[in-house]
C-alpha cells in the first residue's frame, strides 16, 4: 500500500508538470518575459519556504545546517536546470503541450540517468548487473520513443493547414522546437541531481520533527536558489533588451493571478516527488522516471484535448500513440531495474 501511495503521489507530480503552463494561455498584454518572471518569482522564491514553514520546524536552521560544499552543489545543479527551464517555456511555444512535454521530458529522463553515474566516475555501474541493464534498456526505449513522437511532429507540421497550426500553437516551429527541447531535456535533469543531493538535509529535517513524507522540503528550497539566479538574470535581459519594464507599471489582477497559479501549480510537482520518495523505501529514485512518465501521458491527453493533434491523419497519430506508449513502458523499465 505504501508503494502504491508513493506512485499515486508522483503521478500527481506529472500531472502537475504537464498542466502548470496552461494558464499562461490567458495571459494578456504582457511580454513573454514579464510574466515569465512574476510565475518564476512566486515557484522559486515564495511558495519553497512557504511550503518549509508549514512543514519543517525551524527550517530555516535545517537548511543552513548542511555544508556549505552540499549547499553550492545544490544551487549549481538548480543554475543547470534553470538553464534548462528557460528552453523548456520556449519548447512549449513552438512545440505545443502535447508534443514539446513528450520530446523534453524523455530527453529529461534519459539524462536524469545517464549523466549521475558517468560525472561521478561510476560510468560501469550502467552495466554492473541484470537490473542496471533493464535501465539501460529503458533508457534507449524512452529514446526510441523520442524518435517516434519527433516523427509526429514532422508528420504534423506537413499535413496541418498553416491556419490550422497557428490556431492550436500560434508559434508553432518544428525546427526552432526541436533544438530548445533538446537543450530543455539535457539541462533539466539538473533538477534531479539536486534533489538527491543532499540527504543531509533531509536527516536534518527528520531530526528537527518533520515528518518523512515532508524532510525534502528544504532541499527543494536550496536548488531553487539556483534556478532563479538564471531565470532572473534571463528576464532581466531581456527586459532591457525589448524595453519591456513598464509592464510592471500595467498592474494586472487577472494576469498576476494566472502567473501566480504556474507558480504554485509548477513547484508542486516537485513536493510531490519529495513526498512520495519515503513511502518507496529503497526504490525512492524510482520518483524522477514515474513523474517524467505521467508527465508524458497527461500532456499527451492535453495536447489532444486542446486541439494540438486536429487535423492530422492515421500515420502521424501512430507515431504519437507508438512513441508515448515505447517512452512510457521505458520508464516503467528504468523504474523495474532501479
Amino acid at each position: 500500500m505504501s508503494a502504491f501511495l508513493g506512485m499515486l503521489t508522483f503521478a500527481a507530480g506529472g500531472l502537475a508538470g504537464a498542466t502548470f503552463l496552461l494558464p499562461a494561455r490567458g495571459v494578456k498584454g504582457w511580454a513573454y518575459e514579464t510574466w515569465w518572471f512574476v510565475y518564476v518569482f512566486v515557484g522559486l522564491v515564495v511558495c519553497p519556504p512557504v511550503i518549509c514553514h508549514f512543514t519543517v520546524p525551524d527550517f530555516w536552521s535545517v537548511a543552513m545546517s548542511a555544508p556549505l560544499s552540499v549547499l553550492l552543489r545544490c544551487s549549481a545543479f538548480g543554475m543547470m536546470w534553470g538553464v534548462g527551464a528557460l528552453a523548456w517555456g520556449l519548447m512549449v511555444r513552438y512545440l505545443g503541450i502535447g508534443l514539446g512535454l513528450a520530446i523534453g521530458c524523455g530527453l529529461c529522463a534519459a539524462t536524469g540517468t545517464l549523466i549521475p553515474p558517468v560525472v561521478t566516475g561510476h560510468a560501469g555501474d550502467l552495466v554492473k548487473d541484470a537490473g542496471a541493464i533493464v535501465v539501460l534498456c529503458g533508457v534507449a526505449m524512452s529514446l526510441v520513443g523520442i524518435v517516434f513522437v519527433g516523427l509526429a511532429g514532422r508528420l504534423k507540421e506537413r499535413e496541418m493547414p498553416i491556419e490550422e497550426q497557428r490556431r492550436a500553437v500560434p508559434e508553432f516551429n518544428f525546427r526552432k522546437g526541436v533544438v530548445t527541447a533538446a537543450v530543455a531535456g539535457v539541462f533539466s535533469g539538473g533538477m534531479n541531481f539536486g534533489l538527491q543531493g543532499a540527504e543531509c538535509i533531509e536527516r536534518a529535517a527528520v531530526a528537527a520533527g518533520a515528518a518523512q513524507c515532508w524532510r525534502g522540503m528544504p532541499v527543494i528550497m536550496v536548488v531553487l536558489w539556483g534556478g532563479f539566479v538564471v531565470e532572473a538574470a534571463w528576464c532581466l535581459r531581456q527586459h532591457l533588451k525589448n524595453k519591456t519594464f513598464s509592464d510592471y507599471a500595467r498592474l494586472s489582477l487577472r494576469n498576476l493571478s494566472l502567473c501566480a497559479a504556474i507558480g504554485v501549480i509548477w513547484v508542486m510537482q516537485f513536493v510531490c516527488t519529495k513526498a512520495g520518495e519515503p513511502l518507496m523505501g529503497e526504490l525512492k529514485y524510482i520518483s524522477f522516471a514515474v513523474m517524467m512518465a505521467s508527465t508524458i501521458l497527461f500532456s499527451t491527453l492535453f495536447g489532444i484535448a486542446l486541439g494540438e493533434w486536429k487535423g492530422t491523419g492515421a500515420k502521424t497519430r501512430a507515431c504519437l500513440a507508438a512513441g508515448t506508449f515505447i517512452m512510457v513502458a521505458g520508464f516503467v523499465a528504468i523504474s523495474c531495474g532501479s
